[in-house]
């Protein structure tokens, strides 16, 4: 709880800001806030930050308020101040308050995630504050951006970006949804998240069949001991992607190659999935490759532009290393 003196500060600024005394207001906060900081009263110091820089945005002053919630950020760090829930929701609070188009907001994105990066226990950030970023990036049709955020993010960002995705590629041609899945299936793989790289195959198909119901799209069902799968022989490609999380599961290097080898036709029609499937074979397969070009590299072919090659219908725009073990996420 804030002191009587942080309270008195607090209100008496937040007023300056009612009064449209924007400049002084947001001046005042900062040598307030770096007054608090030389004391080490961080919790002062945060307190003051996070108030005013909610007062500024809510007043339409994004720049002021996207400076103060940078401060804030500085202070978590000069403090050593974990990625505590309290913490978390204060930024997410600010970070819902600027408008998309203000400048700011995406070194505040930045700085926050790369705070929860150095002072937190997950080396790519906070999962909550990705799968937060992400969703928040998802409602603005932003897709480019989105999809880097809920690929680390939590158990619940798998669906957000398959919804995403799914509703990306409704606007293009039929035949183009393997790689608009590709770009959840692969990155995950990458990172070793098996179980999300099935889940968002798992539920584009189930949408792929409900949006078909009609016949427009042939489906087989196929059911074994150990699993049921779906064949669709209008999307080869789609298949491909089934058979190979089936194959990590319980397959081995032959039935790797033997799988791209079946498919070498359609897979020369895609760009830069050969690349990537060299990666997921030396991580999953053991089959070593030459370091050629590297994990980002590839990310960035694949995030790079839209899917089918072709200009998208609409404008809408960390992982680990490539020998790093799968994660047993169950």
């Amino acid at each position: 709880m804030a002191s009587k003196n942080v309270e008195k500060t607090r209100a008496r600024l937040e007023k300056r800001i009612e009064e449209g005394a924007y400049y002084e207001a947001h001046q005042q906060l900062r040598v307030v806030s770096q007054r608090y900081v030389k004391a080490k009263d961080y919790s002062a110091a945060i307190e003051i930050l996070s108030s005013g820089a909610q007062a500024l945005l809510k007043a339409g002053q994004g720049g002021s308020g996207c400076d103060l919630c940078l401060l804030m950020i500085e202070v978590f760090k000069t403090s050593n101040s974990s990625p505590t829930a309290a913490l978390k929701a204060q930024v997410m609070q600010l970070i819902t308050l600027i408008n998309p188009e203000e400048p700011g907001r995406k070194r505040v994105i930045n700085e926050t995630i790369a705070w929860t990066s150095k002072h937190g226990e997950f080396p790519a950030g906070d999962p909550e504050l990705h799968h937060f970023i992400g969703h928040l990036f998802a409602k603005e049709d932003n897709v480019y951006d989105a999809e880097k955020h809920l690929i680390v993010g939590t158990r619940d960002s798998a669906p957000v970006l398959t919804d995403l995705l799914y509703s990306w590629y409704s606007e293009d041609e039929p035949h183009t949804a393997p790689t608009y899945i590709a770009r959840a299936v692969f990155p995950y793989l990458l990172i070793g998240n098996l179980r999300d790289a099935s889940r968002c195959l798992q539920l584009f198909t189930a949408e792929l069949v409900k949006h078909n119901s009609g016949g427009g799209l042939v489906v087989q069902e196929v059911q074994s001991a150990t699993s049921d799968f779906r064949v669709f022989p209008a999307l080869p490609l789609l298949n491909f992607l089934g058979l190979l999380l089936l194959a990590i599961q319980s397959g081995g290097a032959d039935v790797f190659r033997g799988l791209k080898s079946h498919y070498a036709g359609a897979l020369k029609e895609v760009k830069g999935w050969d690349e990537i499937l060299d990666q997921i074979g030396e991580i999953y397969f053991g089959i070593q490759i030459r370091r050629s070009n590297n994990l980002f590299d590839m990310m960035g072919n694949l995030f790079g532009g839209n899917p089918a090659a072709a200009a998208p219908a609409r404008q809408i725009g960390g992982a680990a290393s490539g020998n790093a073990a799968p994660v047993d996420l169950d």
